[in-house]
């Protein structure tokens, strides 16, 4: 995250990673006062292991940009709210990148469906993380069912 005022919105997706049983580090870094140690952590996060880097930044929000151009593991941004624009600028900073250094993007303060989405990459070769998921969607279907069902019944009472 860019700064630590990120955490209470990424903390989100730490605890969803968690629940996933998917390793995870996390670490402030700013691509704009700690850049070098930003671009370091980008070029050697494959050799330590790592599938998916998530980003958090808001305002400018260069920081999953300046990641992503130094690693060609999958970046996914999370614009943060916040500013004069409420998190505007830090939507489209993020999701406006140069061809050829991708950041997938996810909604402001997405941080749940950003760990989701890494989860989404790592499950096409980890089969434990690919039923999990599955087994969450269901368990989703299942709640909509249940709340059509108590609608319905609402309506018959009208």
């Amino acid at each position: 995250m860019g700064s630590d005022s990120d955490w209470p919105v990424v903390k989100a997706a730490c605890a969803e990673l968690k629940r996933l049983d998917i390793p995870f580090e996390a670490h402030i870094l700013s691509a704009h006062r700690t850049p070098a140690e930003a671009a370091e952590f980008s070029k050697t996060a494959r050799d330590k292991g790592f599938g998916v880097i998530l980003c958090a930044a808001g305002m400018a929000a260069h920081l999953a940009g300046a990641v992503a151009a130094n690693t060609t593991l999958p970046v996914v941004g999370i614009p943060m709210k916040g500013g004069a624009v409420d998190g505007l600028d830090a939507l489209l900073a993020t999701v406006q990148m140069p061809s050829g250094i991708p950041v997938a993007t996810v909604a402001l303060n997405g941080a749940k469906n950003a760990a989701v989405l890494a989860a989404q990459i790592l499950a096409v070769t980890d089969e434990r993380l690919a039923a999990l998921l599955a087994a969450d969607r269901a368990a989703m279907a299942a709640q909509i069912a249940k709340k059509e069902e108590a609608l319905q019944a609402q309506l018959a009472e009208l």
